[in-house]
């Protein structure tokens, strides 16, 4: 039982840290060669209009400064057209990712709704201990009921949404961590 609640935290957190790597990609977003080019050609026509001081080059910066402020506007409509067709992008990257996690959800729940995921001891549980303890289906009578060894065995067994809920919470915290760390620049 151990090792498929492993298996689940790990595909879990494989979700989270998917999600957490889109979204840092998408407010990072990228520089182009032409944003980048156009970005040190501005920063150097300023240097060159701020050498410029005396007033009988007054002109030549005055020119220098207009230079730069149309390059701008340049940079400006590029990173424009670059942010409309990426937020598209992630618009579907999100659908995906959000249709995916809600299937491997459900495919989780479905595959472990009958049975516990794990056993933990009574201890670390101590006062939530029957919100994670798994309620199973009486053979006899056909209804949920809470087994009845549960009163008597040290563990309690945990079911498949207390876990997912716990899993997804942790599996986001580390994530969120942790993938900066991973895509440092």
């Amino acid at each position: 039982m151990a090792l498929a609640a492993f298996f689940v935290f790990l595909l879990v957190s494989a979700v989270q840290m998917l999600e957490c790597v889109l979204d840092l990609a998408r407010r990072r977003g990228s520089i182009s060669d032409d944003q980048l080019k156009l970005r040190m050609e501005i920063t150097q026509l300023l240097k060159e209009a701020s050498a410029l001081s005396t007033p009988s080059t007054f002109a030549q910066a005055a020119k220098l400064k207009r230079l730069a402020a149309a390059k701008e506007k340049e940079l400006a409509k590029i990173q424009d057209l670059n942010n409309k067709g990426k937020q598209s992008l992630h618009e579907q990257h999100d659908k995906i990712l959000l249709v995916s996690k809600v299937l491997i959800y459900g495919v989780l729940i479905l595959w472990f709704w009958s049975t516990p995921v794990t056993t933990v001891p009574k201890h670390l549980l101590q006062p939530f201990g029957r919100l994670f303890s798994w309620r199973g289906i009486d053979a006899a009578t056909g209804r949920v009921a809470i087994e009845k060894s549960l009163l008597s065995h040290p563990y309690y067994k945990v079911g498949i949404l207390p876990w997912l809920f716990l899993t997804s919470r942790v599996s986001k915290l580390l994530s969120e961590k942790l993938a900066p760390i991973f895509l440092h620049p």
